[in-house]
């Protein structure tokens, strides 16, 4: 260890603040291999321990004794909207505004669609650039349902002063999956509101991991996903929020039969449900939900404030090693400095970027890559340690240093970045 490595930190503080960390009882609650430190929780979350158990009653007892009858036993039926509510706590939201149902692709779509619906008289959505481009997709997919309706690109820093009257919607994701830099969403929310504008916010990278507070920030709709910092394993369902304010005027575009007032009783015509459960289309996603709310019953347990922390801290902690350890190797900071304007991610800049990741995999440290030289690395504060963040940066050293990133073999791009 360097003496400029230990006038940053060293590993045993590291250990201290670990012993000291409020969060630190929560890792024990997730299936961990310590010999592997996890930084891609901002792709895919880890496994809660509860969450085969709970999968094998639901399988055993509920669905293979219970039958069609756990639908209301075991509160099957009301899943969607118990856990929206348990979602809202962790957003700052109220009962009733929150659903957990579809994915966020799905939920984006129905959404914006509704906006533009009950808003003939404005013609524009607005995004940026950068956006994840799955939300551009479906916001381009939205304008050409309707006529004379177009999506308008502007970089981010002239958001605000692209809105205008012919403005209908603001799309955003609130942290960019990139860089992890963090929209101010109050002030966005308020810009659009100045010219009669609604915003829609992705949570995909905030949820779990940064503060979020909805009603706070002003937002009127959002969704999220529910498989990254929420832990509700691959293809978890979104969530989506409707603020009660909106609830009279926005309408869902995909009405099914679980949105009806009256489900069972198979009318032909559609008569909409009072409040979120209108949003609902098709059955739920029974083990899914299940899954992930697990998962969302330990996030109820921790502090909001202190995963926020926590996840500012390692962040910092790993943006101070990297300068002190890494600049020779002409790896550079790409996300914000200024932590206010941070999510729980760090963004890398490499030129070997993809083979660097890939071998870095190799020696027991994940994260991920995405083009064209960006190597991503998610905090979750839940579980994520100080001394994983120390043991990174040393196995990124010592790789960089061995220069065995350049073997043929980790150029070879898989099918998964």
């Amino acid at each position: 260890m360097t003496s400029t490595m230990r006038d940053v930190v060293d590993r045993q503080a590291c250990a201290e603040r670990d012993r000291a960390d409020p969060l630190a009882q929560f890792r024990e609650r997730f299936v961990v291999d310590d010999d592997v430190i996890y930084l891609d929780g901002n792709s895919l979350g880890r496994l809660p321990r509860d969450t085969p158990r709970r999968l094998a009653h639901l399988v055993g007892d509920e669905w293979g004794r219970g039958l069609i009858r756990s639908w209301t036993d075991a509160g099957w039926m009301d899943s969607p909207r118990r856990l929206g509510d348990k979602i809202a706590r962790l957003i700052g939201a109220c009962a009733d505004e929150v659903l957990v149902t579809d994915t966020t692709s799905v939920a984006l779509f129905k959404l914006g669609a509704a906006v533009m619906k009950a808003r003939p008289e404005r013609h524009v959505i607005v995004s940026e650039p950068a956006n994840f481009p799955t939300d551009l997709y479906i916001a381009g997919g939205i304008s050409e349902l309707f006529d004379n309706v177009h999506l308008r690109l502007v970089e981010r820093t002239h958001l605000a002063q692209a809105l205008d009257e012919d403005v209908a919607l603001l799309m955003l994701t609130h942290v960019d999956f990139r860089t992890g830099e963090m929209h101010d969403m109050r002030a966005l929310s308020d810009a659009a509101h100045a010219v009669g504008a609604l915003t829609l916010w992705d949570l995909s990278h905030s949820t779990g991991a940064v503060e979020v507070n909805l009603h706070a920030a002003n937002a009127d709709l959002a969704t999220g996903c529910g498989y990254k910092y929420l832990n509700g394993g691959p293809g978890a369902p979104a969530f989506l929020f409707v603020k009660q304010n909106l609830h009279g005027e926005l309408h869902n575009p995909i009405p099914g039969w679980l949105g009806h007032v009256s489900p069972f009783t198979f009318e032909t015509e559609y008569r909409a449900a009072a409040g979120v459960r209108s949003w609902m289309s098709g059955s739920p996603p029974v083990m899914a939900i299940a899954a992930l709310e697990t998962a969302i019953d330990i996030f109820l347990e921790a502090d909001t404030n202190a995963l926020q922390e926590k996840a500012r801290e390692l962040t910092k902690m790993f943006i101070d090693l990297v300068d002190t350890r890494l600049e020779q190797f002409e790896v550079s900071v790409v996300s914000p400095r200024e932590r206010e304007l941070r999510g729980a991610q760090v963004s890398l800049r490499h030129p070997d970027g993809y083979p660097f990741v890939r071998a870095l995999i190799d020696r027991g440290v994940i994260g991920d890559f995405r083009d064209p030289d960006l190597c991503r690395f998610g905090f979750a504060p839940i579980y994520t340690r100080f001394v994983d963040v120390w043991d990174a940066v040393q196995r990124m050293h010592e790789l960089l240093l061995s220069g065995d990133h350049r073997r043929p073999e980790y150029a070879r791009r898989g099918a998964i970045t």
